[in-house]
C-alpha cells in the first residue's frame, strides 16, 4: 500500500490510498481510497507509517498511565477458587453477598486484613489490586462486610 499525489490539469492533485499487486505476470494498481479531502498534515502521519516510519517517537510522550492496578495473582487466586467450586458454596445467597463472599475470600489469599482493611482494598477510590473491578462491586460500604 502507498499514498499517491495523481495531478490534474486544472485542479489540485487527487491523493490517493493505493495497493499494488500482480496479475497475469503485470503489475497492476487498484484505489481503496480518495484521501483528497483530507489536509496535507493529517495524510503525512499514515504516508510515514506505511514507508515503515514512527509516527509517535514513544507512546510516553503520548499517552500518561492515570492508574493501573495489579491484577495477576487476583486472577491466579479468583480462578483457583472458581475452579474449587467457590461460586456453589455460596449460590443460596442473593447476588450481591455472592460476590462479596467471593470477595472476601480472595482477599483473604490475596492479601489478609481485616474487614475494614478488604473494604479499603475493594473500594474503587482506595483499591489495591483489581478485585473489586474484577467481580463488578462497584463501591462497597464496611456494614456489608460486616453483614456477610
Amino acid at each position: 500500500m502507498y499514498i499517491e499525489a495523481v495531478p490534474n490539469r486544472n485542479s489540485p492533485p487527487a491523493v490517493v490510498l493505493r495497493e499494488a499487486f500482480r496479475e497475469q505476470g503485470k503489475v497492476r494498481k487498484r484505489t481503496l481510497a480518495n484521501l483528497s479531502c483530507l489536509r496535507a498534515d493529517v495524510i503525512e502521519v499514515p504516508m510515514i507509517l506505511l514507508k515503515g516510519g514512527v509516527a509517535v517517537p514513544s507512546a510516553e510522550d503520548v499517552f500518561t498511565v492515570e492508574r493501573s492496578l495489579p491484577h495477576g495473582h487476583v486472577a491466579a487466586a479468583l480462578g483457583s477458587a472458581i475452579t474449587c467450586g467457590a461460586r456453589d458454596w455460596f449460590a443460596a445467597a442473593p447476588e450481591r453477598l455472592r460476590k462479596l463472599l467471593l470477595a472476601m475470600v480472595v482477599a483473604r489469599v490475596v492479601s489478609p486484613a481485616s474487614k475494614l482493611a478488604t473494604h479499603r482494598m475493594l473500594s474503587d477510590d482506595t483499591a489495591a489490586h483489581s478485585l473489586g473491578r474484577v467481580l463488578g462491586l462497584a463501591q462497597v460500604e464496611p456494614e456489608e462486610l460486616y453483614r456477610a
